[in-house]
């Protein structure tokens, strides 16, 4: 005998009103008869969640449809501005912030720089104040339905905890029972590199795609994994983290404790070390400092903006590490095989200077069977990829998978 998927009557009401809401959402203007068609469900079951949602604003009626013989059809539609959604994105250097509607459309955002080294507390205070703010953007003519964050490091999203934020140096920070809280909204915290997958997967390049790795390189460097359209978190939340991939084992000391990690040597603080070291070998660039300067203050963006200017040093310093992070990627390949793989961070920034090493490496280095339906492109939300993730992840728990097999729906 089958064992039915849903186990409560409640959880089947809300499976159906989400499969409902969902279907709306993809498909509308759409009428209730061809809703009920869509997703098996009695049309007196449609109706009865359509009023429902109609009466809690989350869907509007638009134009009338066309008859197939009786009464003319009146059509739905997601009412997307009736609510918003906080994503927020944490990062070493700054919280990054976005307010949207429904459909991810963009309403405000902000941006705080984090302090060096905070402890939990003054952390927490940072991130309640980002949000707070864009509370106050909402108002009461939007209402924010529920927050989202993608966390650098280490996450349990099923507690909504930081276990180990390595370059923030926090462990074990409560972050959604503390917004919670403070807000009284429901949080959902996930690392900041799997919300950029879910983002790329609703709204940007991974949309249609089962089998597609995320790979985000900034200050650390991480990837989010999907494979048959589900994230995948692995047994204790750390796949992807393949930033402490060990790829030389004399390397210098990485913020994780180990050496030779992947992060020191393709990251931006690592691009813009591997500058330094070489002016202080000798080597000539535009990023010699003046005489009141210092090495030390070269950064990852400054070689980024000396290597689009031409400086041959910042040049190879970005090929060196697209070939680094081609074998890497070349290993992932290997292991999960997949169909895509989208670059973000501020690295991914130099374009060509990245790809091209990187593109030649995996060819060079992957069984051609591996790569034969394999893409590598950037992503295309751009520096919000990873707050629009975190608004995604609210999203995710409002509408329903979309390949949830029919038969599993309780009617």
């Amino acid at each position: 005998m089958t064992k039915p998927l849903i186990g409560s009557f409640q959880l089947m009401k809300s499976l159906n009103r989400s499969l409902v809401l969902t279907t709306i959402r993809n498909e509308g203007p759409i009428s209730r008869a061809d809703i009920a068609k869509r997703i098996a469900l009695t049309p007196p079951t449609v109706t009865n969640i359509v009023n429902e949602l109609l009466e809690e604003k989350f869907i509007m009626e638009s134009e009338v449809g066309a008859s197939s013989g009786g009464r003319k059809p009146i059509l739905l539609r997601l009412n997307s501005r009736s609510f918003s959604i906080i994503g927020v994105d944490v990062g070493v250097n700054a919280i990054k912030s976005i307010l949207t509607d429904l459909d991810a459309g963009v309403i405000r955002e902000n941006r705080r720089s984090m302090p060096p080294c905070p402890d939990a507390e003054t952390f927490l205070a940072e991130l309640k104040a980002s949000i707070d703010d864009l509370m106050g953007a909402a108002g009461s003519e939007r209402p924010v339905i529920g927050i989202g964050i993608g966390m650098h490091g280490l996450v349990d999203p099923r507690e909504g905890v930081s276990v180990f934020a390595p370059n923030l140096r926090l462990r074990n920070v409560p972050i959604r029972q503390s917004l919670e809280e403070a807000f009284g909204l429901p949080v959902y915290v996930e690392n900041d590199v799997v919300a950029m997958a879910l983002g790329e997967q609703w709204f940007g390049g991974g949309q249609e795609i089962d089998h597609f790795i995320c790979v985000n390189i900034g200050v650390g460097v991480g990837a989010g994994i999907i494979l048959n359209r589900q994230i995948f978190h692995g047994s204790s939340y750390s796949a992807g983290e393949i930033g402490h991939t060990t790829v030389d084992l004399n390397g210098p000391r990485c913020s994780c404790g180990n050496y030779g990690c992947l992060q020191t040597l393709v990251s931006g603080p690592a691009i813009a070390e591997t500058v330094q070291n070489e002016i202080a070998l000798g080597r000539r660039s535009k990023l010699q400092p003046s005489a009141a300067g210092s090495l030390q203050s070269i950064t990852g963006e400054h070689v980024y903006e000396a290597a689009m200017a031409g400086d041959e040093l910042a040049v190879e310093a970005f090929r060196k590490a697209g070939r680094l992070l081609g074998i890497s990627l070349t290993n992932m390949i290997h292991t999960i095989n997949p169909q895509k793989i989208i670059l973000g961070g501020g690295v991914a920034l130099a374009g060509p200077l990245l790809t091209e090493p990187l593109e030649e490496t995996v060819k060079e280095r992957a069984l051609e069977s591996s790569v034969l339906h394999l893409t590598i492109e950037t992503s295309t939300l751009g520096h919000r990829a990873t707050a629009i993730g975190a608004v995604t992840i609210v999203l995710s728990r409002l509408f329903a998978e979309p390949h949830l097999p029919k038969e599993q729906v309780a009617r």
